[in-house]
């Protein structure tokens, strides 16, 4: 009869090993072949790592243990290494830094401060003025010395007053950072507006359609003069969203509304300022205050994906090559390079209608 314990030790697997390591079995092995017969001279078989083969032959030819220089493996087919250093491909083999494309103009596109209400042409609030001149404090540390920085804005309050922020913070660091550079006035810029809504008034910025709206809205609420038009229901889904704690330029760029400005038009039209930019004052670095929307559709478009929305006077950073033919886009974490469009290859979508005799209203321009 067996006790508890013989049925415990019988039941509990057993751990101990009577056989050697696998390393150390290997080792015996090749010591019984006879193939390592000494420390000093040791017979090498396919088994031997190859790194292990290659430094005993250089100890054994007196060569040291400096590797000796490799046969280009390209010869034998006719290549060369001239073809070679066309042919690779950038994105496997970086390009070293003195063979880099110089970079003619640098153009920062930041994102206004955090602002008192989207409702309203309202300004920034005191944390969106300080994120300003914050970010014109960081910027100055990219300035050097006989540069000539351009400032341009959109032509919104809280724009004009983020570039107003960022110039303050500029020329306060350049002097704490002893960098001789001239720094020019702000001035609006037709090319860096915020989206537009297509409104009995004409064009309006999002933000100014909105009033327009809520004015007109309270009209047919009050009155009820039966369907509403076509540019109200797109901006009242639009602010509903925004209303509702959702991302309205989320729908923007992937919604088509009728009266809004399309994604790829203002993103046309950035880069319309950039090279007017680019052209008026090449050589040197541009700082832009403008907004979200057209920023994001402008990175979604460099990228090819939407990398999100950009934070309160975060930015997205172009910088043009030299030949003006291609450029560097840069943002969060991400670099991509892009051809410049050209805008006389580009079609003129409204030009290809005239012989239709397109009502201008049908056109989307206004009325």
């Amino acid at each position: 009869m067996t006790t508890m314990e013989d049925r415990e030790r019988v039941a509990l697997p057993r751990t101990e090993r009577p056989d050697a390591p696998a390393y150390l079995q290997r080792y015996q092995e090749r010591q019984a072949r006879g193939l390592a017969s000494t420390v000093e001279h040791p017979v090498d078989d396919d088994t031997t790592p190859l790194y292990l083969r290659r430094f005993r032959e250089r100890r054994e030819s007196g060569s040291g243990l400096d590797a000796p220089v490799p046969l280009w493996e390209g010869a034998e087919i006719g290549a060369t290494r001239a073809w070679a250093e066309v042919t690779r491909t950038r994105e496997i083999i970086p390009e070293s830094k003195d063979q880099m494309a110089s970079v003619v103009t640098d153009i920062y596109l930041v994102r206004h401060g955090e602002t008192q209400g989207y409702s309203t042409e309202a300004g920034l609030t005191p944390l969106g003025a300080w994120q300003a001149h914050r970010r014109g404090q960081e910027l100055a540390r990219r300035v050097m010395s006989g540069q000539h920085v351009t400032m341009a804005c959109a032509d919104t309050n809280r724009a004009r007053q983020t570039a107003e922020g960022m110039r303050r913070g500029l020329l306060d660091h350049m002097v704490l950072f002893g960098r001789d550079a001239t720094v020019s006035e702000i001035s609006p810029m037709e090319e860096f507006r915020n989206f537009q809504v297509a409104t009995p008034e004409g064009f309006r910025d999002v933000t100014q359609a909105f009033r327009l709206y809520h004015a007109t809205m309270q009209k047919f609420e009050r009155i009820g003069e039966g369907g509403r038009p076509q540019w109200l229901v797109d901006v009242d889904r639009f602010w509903g969203i925004q209303q509702a704690g959702g991302d309205p330029i989320t729908h923007w760029l992937t919604m088509p509304m009728l009266s809004f400005e399309p994604p790829v038009a203002a993103v046309r039209r950035f880069w319309a300022g950039i090279m007017r930019m680019h052209h008026e004052s090449p050589g040197q670095t541009m700082i832009v205050a403008t907004h979200s929307g057209p920023i994001r559709a402008f990175a979604t478009a460099a990228v090819g994906y939407d990398p999100g929305e950009p934070h309160n006077t975060e930015f997205v950073r172009v910088r043009i090559l030299a030949g003006g033919e291609s450029a560097i886009v840069l943002y969060r974490n991400r670099v991509q390079e892009v051809a410049v469009p050209d805008f006389d290859a580009l079609p003129d979508w409204w030009a290809g209608l005239e012989g239709r005799a397109l009502p201008a209203s049908r056109r989307g321009e206004p009325a």
